[in-house]
């Protein structure tokens, strides 16, 4: 199976770089500047209990790639997916899938309207990995799988030829028939974990330990149930009871990659995991102006956008 994965960040990298170590025919669709460091110093990943490297790294820009892929993993942040996709067009064809491992469902839609319906998986990466400051990839716990299958539910001998594919990395690989409850699942997850860090500029244990710390997590994990239940998918008391044990440990350093981005000066995800969740709540029965406060999830967007426009100006 031939592969291209866009982006060698610490997503892309990471399982992208698990598959080529184990022989796949692994390509990285990067910039430039990443190409050059790869072919200098190999792609590294460090995990908990070893570390590996990939010496010779196969890497393309737009220009050079010369013709379809079977598979294209997609591991660019969601504000890079218009720039990706235009990149990678020209791997794209009738027999290409196109499995994306973004945040949030907003890109479902961009990328089938791009590329069709038929042409587009979904799919989740449950993995806490960064760069560290030689660009090497840092898994910082033990999870990493990736969880995905079609949109419609259906079984299909693609899923399970590119579930055969990944699972060679040697790191968890679940096809399934609900990823589209799955997908809500981790966006609702997502968008409270990051809101909450965010907005409070702390970890879970720290927001727990102050005064209607653990209130407000509470009101914002809700109010984003809220919203996936409106859509037709409400949270299973499986992926609750999971969620609510992460997101009310006490003592917990858990923390969003978002906050990370904030803390460094980065762009965030802000208007993927936040702003469109807040754009697909149901119409309010009562005026919004009636309102004295603000919701949650409305101060957790809020905020974040004020630091985008004070990192702007």
């Amino acid at each position: 199976m031939r592969i291209l994965v866009v982006g060698a960040g610490a997503v892309g990298g990471y399982f992208g770089g698990r598959m080529a170590l184990a022989g796949q025919d692994v390509t990285f669709l990067v910039r430039e500047a990443r190409a050059k460091a790869l072919a200098e110093n190999g792609l590294v990943i460090k995990s908990p209990n070893s570390e590996v490297k990939l010496s010779e790294v196969k890497t393309v820009q737009r220009a050079q790639i010369d013709g379809a892929y079977d598979l294209i993993v997609l591991s660019c942040k969601a504000y890079d997916l218009e720039s990706a996709m235009d990149s990678f067009a020209p791997a794209v064809g009738p027999s290409t899938t196109i499995l994306p491992l973004l945040n949030g469902m907003r890109h479902l839609d961009v990328l089938r309207a791009r590329f069709g319906q038929a042409s587009v998986l979904g799919g989740v990466c449950l993995i806490a990995a960064t760069l560290d400051a030689s660009h090497a990839i840092v898994q910082m716990t033990d999870m990493h799988a990736i969880v995905f299958g079609e949109l419609d539910g259906a079984k299909s001998a693609r899923v399970e030829a590119i579930a055969a594919a990944l699972r060679t990395g040697g790191f968890d690989v679940d096809p399934i028939d609900t990823i589209v409850q799955q997908m809500w699942e981790k966006w609702v997850f997502l968008a409270t974990l990051a809101g909450s860090t965010c907005l409070f500029r702390a970890s879970v244990g720290d927001i727990l330990a102050s005064p209607g710390g653990e209130a407000a997590m509470r009101a914002l994990f809700e109010e984003c149930a809220a919203v996936a239940g409106a859509h037709g998918h409400a949270m299973r008391a499986p992926f609750a009871e999971r969620a609510r044990g992460m997101l009310f440990a006490p003592g917990s350093s858990l923390t969003a990659s978002m906050l990370r981005d904030i803390e460094n000066g980065l762009r965030t995800e802000g208007d993927h995991v936040l702003g469109d969740l807040l754009a697909r709540r149901p119409p309010e029965r009562t005026d919004p102006a009636d309102r004295v406060v603000p919701t949650m999830l409305e101060l957790a967007y809020t905020h974040v956008k004020a630091y985008e426009a004070r990192h702007r100006r």
